[in-house]
């Protein structure tokens, strides 16, 4: 993976959430062809891009972070990472409180899945950037580090894209209304991405603090999104994705970072 250095921070993060996205959207694109998804095809992708994004978590986010953190690592990463998991206990707060909107079901509805997977974007789109901005810089993480922490996100961002889009059509829009929106809810994760980069390429004090964030969100979301999705299809199959997806990302690390 010698060509990434070929690239600046900001370009590694665009061309890496640019992936992610186009995952949303091919997840997305699957209300042209089927009425609905089975569910053990959904609980797989699921618990298996949450073992990526476990791993992920610690090689390619915590790990980093404490090589780089000098003075007083367990505070930094402690911090950081906390911060990282109160953004979206607080996004999930805000979520919750939508239904207060007034308007019809399929509007209200629209607005809570689109907001939702909007907003658990974010800090997935800057855990990418922060990771590619770090090897731009000359940091720590490893090249299929960060690769694979876009895979991760991406495998996630599919059924994501399925779950905007799938319900948007049975409340009655139509199959390009439910793709747009299903796509759009990933398009945030590019500028996320790419302000993340540009961050810690600017500023690389901010690495140790940026990466933890990253993790400690990475983690809230696999948490409070993946894992019980996953899990309420049953849990011989999701344990086996989550295994499946984490060995996966170590082997990866370990053999080529």
């Amino acid at each position: 993976m010698d060509w990434l250095n070929n690239f600046t921070g900001w370009q590694l993060a665009l061309m890496g959430t640019a992936f992610t996205w186009a995952m949303t959207a091919a997840g997305a694109a699957l209300v042209f062809i089927y009425k609905k998804v089975s569910s053990n095809a959904f609980s797989f992708m699921m618990s298996s891009a949450a073992g990526i994004m476990l791993a992920s978590t610690f090689f390619s986010l915590l790990m980093p972070a404490m090589e780089m953190a000098e003075d007083m690592p367990w505070l930094i990463l402690s911090c950081g990472f906390v911060l990282g998991g109160v953004l979206i206990i607080v996004t999930d707060i805000i979520i919750n409180k939508l239904h207060m909107f007034s308007g019809s079901t399929q509007k209200r509805s629209c607005a809570v899945m689109c907001i939702a997977v909007t907003m658990h974007n974010i800090p997935e789109g800057m855990a990418v950037g922060v990771a590619f901005g770090a090897l731009a810089s000359g940091q720590t993480v490893e090249a299929v580090a960060a690769v694979m922490l876009a895979v991760g996100i991406g495998i996630q961002n599919f059924p994501e894209g399925m779950c905007v889009a799938f319900p948007l059509r049975a409340n009655g829009f139509s199959r390009t209304k439910s793709f747009l929106v299903g796509q759009l809810s990933g398009a945030v994760e590019i500028v996320a991405g790419v302000i993340g980069a540009l961050a810690v390429t600017v500023v690389n004090g901010i690495l140790p603090w940026a990466l933890s964030f990253s993790a400690g969100a990475m983690l809230a979301v696999v948490c409070s999104e993946l894992i019980p999705e996953s899990f309420a299809q049953g849990k011989i199959k999701a344990t086996i994705g989550v295994l499946a997806g984490f060995a996966l990302m170590m082997i990866l690390d370990l053999a080529f970072g």
